[in-house]
């Protein structure tokens, strides 16, 4: 199961050559943003529909990942194709509702 998560983030990272901006740093005391919250009122094709637009350009929906590997993988994702925390929220609860 782990090669399969780090084959997949391989893959994900090969796919997207994009240039991301550097991430600027923070001090350990430092708060982070809050997260973005989920619009209420959007339904279950939203998230799916953003996958296709950003994701599904290169890759298929994973079949076997628990929730936990499908959030690292979101993750590493967000930075590589810059989706907005909104667009990673709705893909994440896409891939592991």
């Amino acid at each position: 199961m782990k090669k399969l998560l780090v084959g997949l983030v391989l893959i994900f990272a090969l796919a997207c050559s994009r240039k991301v901006p550097a991430v600027p740093q923070t001090s350990p005391g430092a708060q982070q943003a809050p997260k973005a919250p989920i619009k209420k009122g959007v339904n279950a094709q939203d998230g799916e529909r953003k996958f296709k637009e950003n994701c599904g350009r290169c890759h298929n929906p994973p079949d076997s990942l628990s929730p936990r590997e499908v959030k690292a993988v979101v993750r590493h994702m967000r930075v590589r194709a810059m989706l907005s925390e909104e667009d990673a929220q709705l893909i994440l609860q896409y891939l592991a509702p």
